[in-house]
């Protein structure tokens, strides 16, 4: 079952979240998807997959990712103002998160009843991180941070993934390239109309 890393809402500074970490959702999303998974997992026989911040592209384009969202301000605005960007998060290339269903499906008997992490470990970044990190891609990209003002979504947390690693999966792409992946997509796609598409 998909779930989400969300439901650590805000965690503790410096202190990595693991599954045996209390939730403490701070949305009806992340609140819902915990109550959802406990009830798949207290059913049994089942796998539920706390997926980090999903990136990169796709047939259907999701811009109200942070990863993806950035970016494409950084293509095409070439700036973005940013809310208590000290705030991190942990991400995963969708092509990983498909990668991660299908070791979690190879691997049932052993994984099973069972919650996990899915994310890169090298990735717990906060939003001025990450906008470090797509100007090494865009030079031109220029962020700021509001000295008044805050972000609706109030998650902030650092997750370890080393469970699933046990496990024996690995990301395969990375934070870097899947930003390089989104800035040539950007290039080659105009998207006028719709802002999640």
């Amino acid at each position: 079952m998909p779930t989400t890393n969300s439901g650590y809402g805000i965690g503790q500074k410096g202190v990595l979240c693991t599954e045996e970490t209390p939730i403490n959702p701070v949305s009806t999303y992340g609140r819902t998807k915990m109550e959802a998974e406990r009830i798949i997992l207290d059913r049994g026989n089942s796998i539920s997959l706390r997926l980090a911040t999903v990136f990169g592209a796709s047939p259907r384009m999701r811009l109200d990712l942070l990863v993806n969202d950035f970016t494409y301000r950084a293509v095409k605005d070439r700036f973005v103002v940013v809310f208590e960007g000290h705030f991190k998060r942990n991400y995963i290339h969708i092509r990983d998160v498909a990668r991660a269903f299908v070791h979690a499906i190879d691997n049932f008997d052993s994984m099973k009843d069972n919650a996990y992490n899915v994310g890169l470990s090298d990735a717990n970044l906060s939003k001025l991180e990450l906008c470090a990190a797509i100007k090494k891609e865009v030079p031109s990209f220029v962020y700021v941070e509001a000295p008044i003002g805050e972000d609706p979504d109030k998650r902030d947390y650092i997750v370890s993934n080393e469970k699933i690693e046990r496990a024996g999966f690995r990301p395969m792409h990375g934070l870097t390239g899947g930003i390089r992946e989104l800035v040539k997509g950007y290039h080659m796609i105009t998207n006028s109309r719709f802002g999640n598409v």
